[in-house]
């Protein structure tokens, strides 16, 4: 009767090697999913970073795109009041001259 009990001693051996495999196993392959997660998460979290610094700089692109036309607006604006300027002083001859046929005309007549 000593053999039965070595015999079921091994057999639960047996079994509980192939648990502790299997729960082993289980382990290592719930690690290996959690390294996978995390190397992507990591490599996403590069790829945002990379995203964040090509939009700072077209940011400061367009920045500097509309201080320039801003600049470009003044000077516009500038040349806009001095044109208008040149309009009145031509205004003020034509009416000038117009006068001054008006007055020829009546000498000569």
């Amino acid at each position: 009767m000593a053999a039965a009990p070595a015999g079921a001693a091994s057999d639960a051996q047996t079994r509980f090697g192939r648990s502790v495999k299997g729960l082993l196993i289980d382990r290592v392959t719930g690690c290996g999913t959690d390294v996978i997660a995390l190397t992507k998460q990591v490599l996403k979290g590069s790829r945002s970073s990379e995203l964040l610094g090509h939009a700072a700089r077209n940011m400061v692109m367009q920045e500097d795109a509309i201080l320039h036309s801003e600049d470009s607006l003044r000077k516009m604006a500038i040349i806009t009041t001095h044109l208008q300027y040149q309009q009145e002083a031509i205004q003020k001859n034509v009416e000038h001259s117009s006068n001054l046929q008006d007055q020829l005309s009546h000498l000569l007549k």
